[in-house]
């Protein structure tokens, strides 16, 4: 039988492969509106999971309500007026048995309305209760006018994620009628029952009930929290979906064939004896598994992982020797251009001497430099660096055997992919990661089930611990006393601001006005200014002052958080450090502490701290550990901004939480290994029933 004829005869006995539209009510319109949720199946609609819940099993007496609280109220218009002081309003009096009154405002209204709420209409209202100055008030809650007895919902209100032009109501009537069609218990089940059973979880079926329809008696502070067991049934198959999809992207791209790339001792003493330091046992051992990986000829997908300063750079170039001894190209690709100049620096200043040549490619490289490159990676330049550019169409590789990619939280699966195809013929090249940014276990066993995890888990030696303080905005005289006796002595300093120009909404103290402000406070020093919207030749004009010591003082944005090297800066202040999170203060801060004196970062804040900020700004004072600050971030801000993957939607999990349910991914991985070896064919099913349209980058 073929795949395809399989999955027909699949859809036929399974009613969650069905169209939406064969659903009662779904016409051609209601299709393409839930398209756009990514709803095309009724089974996407059993997955549509809610995002909280409203409790409108109960009325509440007006007496009872609490500011803040969302609440069910009944109770008959006492009185209706409108009024145009301000704006438009519509105010409705009503009152209960209890004989309170809560007002119902309106901003937005149609005269009707006001027709229809007269006084002596019974109303059913719901919506967040807050204090007036004459009593409860609701800001347009919803409501119905009551004819009769219209008994309360028999379950608690699922709110689920909606898009323009379907409503809640809608999109609720949608959803229980796909319910009607669940399949019993063991049909619905794709997990076999001999690995879920020691696991103690609820059933699929009663999981899915439960969270589309909670009994009015269940624990709605569990449902809130995430913590119900129906949502960690789910979250557990989410997670193992998750999982099952890296993995599966992992095996198809290991079927490829990649050039082996054997090591030449010769090339890499050469390049060892011209190096200004020795490396680290950390750096040794890494680059003894990255020569293993690519000996073979199997892709290579390796993630590198070190603390700020741990040394990724020299990691990646021993690396691209490999490819450059055995004819291959090398392509380094880095998000921001002041990153991957830096690279180019290094690369340049390493290989050079060789007689290796190193092509530079970034967005901004035009004209006849453009052409020139593109010719060159064309013709078998051993070694290309760049920013995303070097993904773009009209980028030709003659022999690509070695992609690297530094910062991977800024890249996607989707970008990996378009890189692996820039390959000529058959074969893809091995795949190298860096990442500055340690990412914690728990993360790495979910996040990159796909790649291979090295950690640079030592420092170079020489280098001085940073010493962190925190100080109100109130003292900014001190700091630039501090300031000016460091460089008197010599030293160099930092000085980072959040934003470029004057912003009234965000406080912050804007680069360009802050650079004048030290100007005038410190004529005695040669400031310098860095920020992203400076040309590439300005900045590497300022960047190359600072390093030569031409500048003493060096106001510059966030764009110097990854990447710039300069040994003889021992003071970093970091304006409004309580708006950054703590691995972008902790890049920062690597920053200074490169050389061997003592070096101070000063976190300067805005008070009042908010209790967050207050944790972030404590925990980077008590540590320098990047594994720690790491997991801690997690902890604060959860894995989609950790991984710089909220805009992207990636690691958009719909109920799992890797922090709240990192228990479940020892059992993930375990039922996980176990499926992809005897069941592949329901692991499958299991990631196109979680994953849907995305399910094609796990069969990339």
């Amino acid at each position: 039988m073929t795949a395809a004829s399989d999955t027909r005869t699949e859809a036929l006995h399974d009613p969650g492969l069905a169209p939406v539209s064969s659903l009662p009510g779904v016409g051609p319109a209601l299709a393409e509106t839930l398209r756009k949720l990514g709803i095309e199946r009724v089974q996407d609609l059993w997955f549509h999971l809610p995002l909280r819940y409203e409790d409108r099993t109960r009325i509440t007496p007006i007496r009872d309500l609490v500011g803040g609280e969302s609440a069910q109220v009944e109770g008959v218009v006492e009185a209706v007026e409108t009024g145009f002081r301000y704006r438009p309003q519509l105010r409705i009096a009503i009152t209960d048995a209890s004989r309170e009154t809560l007002v119902l405002r309106f901003f937005h209204f149609r005269g009707q309305q006001a027709l229809q709420l007269a006084p002596g209409t019974r109303l059913r209202c719901f919506g967040s209760v807050r204090r007036g100055q004459h009593g409860p008030e609701m800001v347009h809650p919803q409501y119905r006018i009551l004819r009769g007895e219209v008994p309360v919902e028999e379950s608690l209100t699922p709110v689920y994620p909606v898009t323009e032009g379907l409503g809640q109501a809608r999109l609720r009537g949608v959803i229980a009628k796909a319910l009607t069609r669940l399949p019993d218990a063991a049909t619905l089940e794709l997990i076999p029952a001999d690995l879920l059973a020691p696991l103690g979880l609820m059933s699929l079926r009663d999981a899915l009930l439960v969270v589309h329809r909670p009994a009015p008696d269940a624990d709605v502070a569990a449902l809130t929290a995430g913590t119900h067991p129906a949502q960690r049934r789910l979250a557990f198959e989410e997670l193992l979906t998750h999982h099952l999809s890296l993995k599966r992207l992992r095996a198809n791209v290991r079927r490829h064939r990649a050039p082996a790339l054997p090591d030449n001792a010769d090339l890499r003493r050469r390049f060892l004896d011209a190096l200004p330091f020795e490396l680290t046992a950390a750096q040794q051992r890494v680059a003894g598994e990255i020569a293993r990986d690519l000996a073979r000829p199997v892709p290579m997908l390796r993630l590198v992982q070190g603390d700020v300063g741990s040394g990724k750079t020299v990691v990646a170039a021993l690396a691209a020797l490999h490819a450059v001894a055995n004819g291959r190209q090398t392509a380094l690709m880095a998000p921001t251009e002041l990153l991957a100049e830096q690279h180019l620096r290094s690369f340049r200043q390493w290989f050079e001497p060789l007689g290796i040549d190193v092509v530079w490619l970034a967005g901004k490289v035009g004209g006849r430099a453009r052409a020139s490159a593109l010719e060159a990676i064309a013709g078998g330049a051993p070694v290309a660096i760049g920013t995303h550019a070097l993904m773009q169409e009209g980028v030709e590789f003659a022999r690509l055997g070695l992609a690297i990619v530094d910062e991977q939280h800024r890249f996607g699966v989707q970008q990996r992919i378009a890189l692996r195809e820039k390959a000529a013929g058959s074969e893809v090249p091995h795949q190298l990661v860096l990442t500055a940014t340690p990412i914690p276990r728990t993360l790495a066993m979910s996040a990159y089930a796909d790649l291979d995890v090295s950690a640079l888990d030592e420092l170079p030696p020489g280098r001085t611990p940073v010493q962190t303080v925190v100080v109100s905005e109130a003292r900014r005289d001190e700091v630039i006393a501090r300031i000016r006796a460091a460089c008197a002595e010599g030293r160099q300093a930092y000085w980072v601001c959040t934003i470029i120009e004057e912003s009234e909404q965000l406080e912050a103290q804007a680069a360009q006005a802050l650079y004048a402000r030290l100007c005038e406070a410190l004529p005695e020093l040669r400031v310098g200014l860095l920020h992203g919207r400076m040309k590439p030749s300005e900045k590497q004009a300022a960047m190359e002052a600072f390093k030569n010591h031409e500048i003493a003082l060096l106001v510059a944005t966030t764009v110097i958080e990854v990447g710039v090297d300069v040994p003889n800066a021992s003071l970093m202040v970091i304006e409004n450090a309580e708006r950054l999170g703590l691995a972008q203060l902790h890049q920062l801060r690597g920053r200074v502490g490169r050389g061997a004196v003592a070096s101070t970062c000063v976190l300067l804040y805005q008070p009042p701290l908010s209790a967050l900020a207050k944790q972030r700004l404590e925990t980077l004072r008590e540590t320098s550990d990047g594994f720690v600050i790491a997991e801690k971030d997690l902890q604060l801000r959860g894995p989609g901004e950790l991984l710089g993957t909220r805009q992207t939607g990636e690691m958009g999990f719909r109920i799992a939480d890797l922090v709240r349910d990192a228990g479940l991914l020892p059992a993930v991985q375990k039922v996980g290994a176990v499926m992809l070896r005897a069941h592949p064919r329901l692991a499958q099913r299991l990631t196109a029933r979680w994953i849907g349209a995305a399910a094609r980058y796990a069969e990339a």
